[in-house]
This record gives structure tokens, C-alpha cells and sequence, in this order.
């Protein structure tokens, strides 16, 4: 009983959690004078991605690695086709350049070096595919480039972008409050996506779910529901920076950084059945770039696309339960 109050529970410590990591990150970012955009592919990514990395680190520690995979492929999907897709319909997203070229190209990168590491049976003719502790490393690798061009970014943008000033005193919060804002947020986001997702889990095996099916759609949307949460508030707040950096940031913290680590603690088999969501994980983050030149204006996700993201989103939970 207590793990269904709080499964209920964890959707208003989640919310509010967003509510508090959303004011810290913006705080931050002006107080450092660094755009909303790297706020959100950093802190905020980071922290919204941290349900995702508890739930691998113990599924790979346990040995469920059709969790671990399953939850990454799934929480992508619904990243770029459920969050973006209510994002956009609350308020129409304005995507910047930097996103639009290297930002979203970047994440269609990692989930298709994903796939290659993955593809064991294609590539060396073996029997098993698998994420063993080298591929692991090569993905590390692969963030550490990402963090890289990140402080480079924020390096430059921080000689250009000047502190907003009202009547005459400077408009940010003190770090103490920053700090809380921030400490407060993560707190919450971590207790409610993990409320949920254990609760989630509890449903699913009462009714007899596959764990493949739970992981790519129970835990992958539990997990995600900080980006959700995150990114809706954003886009109600009409900081489409923060809202789209959070969820492009989030997908490529979630290979390269959460994989790269549940394989490095435990190599992870890759089931075949798998590659079907690797492709559609792939499809998905190439339309959210071909988004980007569609409709009445370049670099806008506009609320009649974000609207066909949910009803493609609905058709792959459909399919899912289908196959499974």
C-alpha cells in the first residue's frame, strides 16, 4: 500500500521539483552569465537525467539488462515524441541555431553510435549482440567530447551575454538561494521519478508484464516524467532555450553518460528484438530535425507538429504492447 501512496505522491514532489530546478538553472544561468540553452543541456539535463541513472545502475548491478537498454531507447523516444510534442503544444518552440545544427545532430549521433556498438550480430557475424565494458568506454569518450564543447560554449557566451539590470540593481538571486533552488529541485525530481517508477513497476508486474515491455514503457516514461515536468514548465514560462536544450541535452547524457556507465559496472546483452526501437529512436530524433524547416517558420516547433509527435508516440506504446 505504501508503495501506490507513494507512486501518487511522487507526481507533486516531481512537479514541484521541476518548479524549483527550472527558477535554479535560470538563476544560475544569470547569474553566470550563460544562456538558458547550455543551463539546460548541463544542469538541468543532468538532473532530469538522474532517474534514468539510478534505475541502470541497478538494473545492471541486478542483472536486468532488458531494463537498462530498454529504458534509455524508451525514455529517448519519449523524450523527442511525448515531451517535445506537450512542450510545443503549450507554447510554440522557437529553437535556436546552435540547436538546430549541432545540438540536435549530436543526439541523432549518439543513439546511432548506440546502434553500432550494438550490433554485434551484424557486424562480427557472432551469435549474441552486447554492450560490453570497451563500448562502455567508447561512449564516455563520446561525452567527454560533449562536455568539452559545452564549457567551450559557455566560455564564449559568458564574454558576451551581459547581466540584466532593473533600476539600477542587478536582477539575479544570491547563490545561497541558487544553490537551495537547485538542491531542492534535483531532490525532488530524484524522490518523485523514483516514487513513481517503483510504483509504476509494482502495476506492471501485478499485471503481468514483460520486463522488456516495462522498461521500454513503464520505467522509460516514469523516468522521464522529470522532462517532462521540467520542459512543460519551460515552455509554459515561454523559456523554449531551456524547455529544448533539456530534453536534446537529456537524450545524449542518457547514452552516452548512462549507458556508458550501467555497461562499464556490467556489460549489457542487446537483445535483437531491440533494434526495432533503435530505429525508431533514430527516426524520431531526424524528424525533430527535419521539424525544424517545416511549417510557417524555420526553427519552430509549431503546436500542429508537437501534436503529431504525441499521436506517433501513441502508435509506438501501441506497438509495443502489440509485440510484446
Amino acid at each position: 500500500m505504501l508503495t501506490y501512496i507513494l507512486f501518487i505522491l511522487g507526481f507533486i514532489i516531481l512537479i514541484k521539483g521541476a518548479d524549483f530546478l527550472v527558477k535554479g538553472g535560470s538563476a544560475l544561468g544569470l547569474r553566470l552569465r550563460i544562456s538558458g540553452l547550455i543551463i539546460g543541456l548541463t544542469v538541468v539535463a543532468f538532473g532530469t537525467s538522474a532517474p534514468e541513472l539510478v534505475v541502470n545502475l541497478f538494473a545492471s548491478s541486478g542483472n536486468a539488462s532488458q531494463i537498462a537498454i530498454g529504458n534509455i531507447i524508451g525514455s529517448n523516444i519519449a523524450n523527442i515524441l511525448l515531451i517535445l510534442g506537450v512542450s510545443a503544444i503549450i507554447f510554440p518552440l522557437v529553437v535556436s541555431e546552435d540547436t538546430v545544427w549541432v545540438q540536435i545532430p549530436l543526439s541523432l549521433l549518439a543513439v546511432v553510435v548506440l546502434g553500432v556498438l550494438a550490433s554485434d550480430t551484424l557486424i562480427d557475424n557472432t551469435t549474441d549482440s552486447v554492450l560490453s565494458r570497451i563500448d562502455g568506454i567508447i561512449l564516455i569518450l563520446f561525452f567527454t567530447i560533449f562536455l568539452y564543447y559545452i564549457v567551450d560554449r559557455a566560455r564564449k557566451q559568458r564574454s558576451t551575454i551581459y547581466l540584466i539590470e532593473t533600476k539600477g540593481e542587478k536582477n539575479y538571486d544570491s547563490w545561497l538561494r541558487i544553490f537551495s533552488y537547485i538542491v531542492i529541485g534535483l531532490t525532488g525530481l530524484f524522490l518523485g521519478g523514483q516514487w513513481i517508477v517503483n510504483g509504476a513497476i509494482k502495476i506492471s508486474e501485478a499485471l503481468g508484464a514483460s520486463q522488456s515491455l516495462i522498461g521500454l514503457t513503464v520505467v522509460a516514461v516514469g523516468t522521464s516524467l522529470p522532462e517532462l515536468a521540467t520542459s512543460a514548465i519551460a515552455a509554459y514560462k515561454k523559456n523554449a532555450d531551456l524547455a529544448v536544450g533539456n530534453i536534446v541535452g537529456s537524450n545524449i547524457f542518457n547514452v552516452f553518460f548512462v549507458l556508458g556507465i550501467s555497461s562499464i559496472i556490467r556489460p549489457l546483452p542487446f537483445d535483437t528484438t531491440e533494434n526495432i526501437s533503435l530505429i525508431i529512436v533514430i527516426a524520431s530524433s531526424l524528424l525533430l530535425f527535419i521539424a525544424m524547416f517545416t511549417g510557417r517558420k524555420k526553427h519552430l516547433l509549431e503546436r500542429w507538429e508537437g501534436l503529431l509527435f504525441i499521436l506517433l508516440y501513441i502508435g509506438f506504446i501501441i506497438y509495443s504492447i502489440l509485440q510484446a
